[in-house]
């Protein structure tokens, strides 16, 4: 028999409810499709791919929540591994949607192979293949070198060279949701395995408050950038 939610389980209740925002986030985006012109498509429909590979692993890691109470590392870091790199590529499509030339695909690759080496370490210091403390150190430089190409990069470098408001507005948006946003997450590791008496509760709310902002969130700044951009060259 399945055993039940308890009323009492916060870390529990933010499993549920963020799976379900999820579920409508993805129904949102892949709706506002038709809204948008067809250079945004691919991009809202990443942004909805991230939200349904989310919102599924949130089923099941609320499942394993609930009947263990042990932390679903294995599924949180498969759908970090898919959903992660999915929005660094989304800096590479919208600055691809309106440039006047081609992007370099340097971007793409950078951003992809930063990710994936962040949640490795990541991965092996959570399931002690690594010291915990030691793999904090790879993965946070990889983050920082994430945090550098977007500021200070090629990346920074091409949306600073288009004349697109919209788009203007919206890199600048998502580069503070990967500089901030993402601070949630090693905070979340830092309280799970630096501090003493930390406990696998508070970590997992954290991560969850954290995917619940950061993945809606990019969705959401991609979305208003393609509608505007949309409406701007019709009207």
């Amino acid at each position: 028999m399945t055993k039940m939610l308890p009323v009492n389980d916060y870390v529990g209740m933010s499993f549920w409810l963020i799976s379900m925002a999820l579920v409508a986030a993805t129904a949102f985006f892949f709706i506002e499709r038709d809204r948008v012109s067809s250079k945004w498509k691919t991009s809202l429909t990443v942004s909805g791919l991230v939200t349904l590979i989310a919102a599924v692993h949130y089923f099941y890691m609320r499942e394993v929540w609930v009947s263990t109470g042990e932390s679903p590392t294995a599924f949180r870091y498969i759908d970090w591994l898919l959903t992660v790199p999915l929005l660094m590529i989304e800096f590479y499509l919208i600055l691809s949607a309106v440039s006047p030339k081609k992007v370099p695909t340097g971007i793409f690759w950078r951003l992809l192979i930063g990710s994936i080496v962040m949640l490795g370490f990541g991965y092996a210091g959570e399931t002690g293949i690594m010291d915990a403390k030691i793999a904090f150190v790879p993965s946070m430089a990889a983050w920082a070198f994430i945090i550098w190409e977007i500021f200070r990069g090629e990346a920074s470098k091409v949306n600073a060279g288009l004349d697109n408001p919209n788009v203007q507005k919206a890199y600048k948006t998502m580069l503070l949701l990967v500089t901030f946003g993402w601070a949630i997450y090693p905070l979340g590791y830092f309280l799970g395995y630096f501090v003493d008496g930390s406990n696998s509760g508070t970590m997992n709310l954290i991560y969850n408050i954290a995917d619940f902002w950061n993945k809606i969130a990019f969705g959401l700044v991609i979305w208003a950038a393609a509608v505007a951009d949309t409406e701007s060259k019709t009207s």
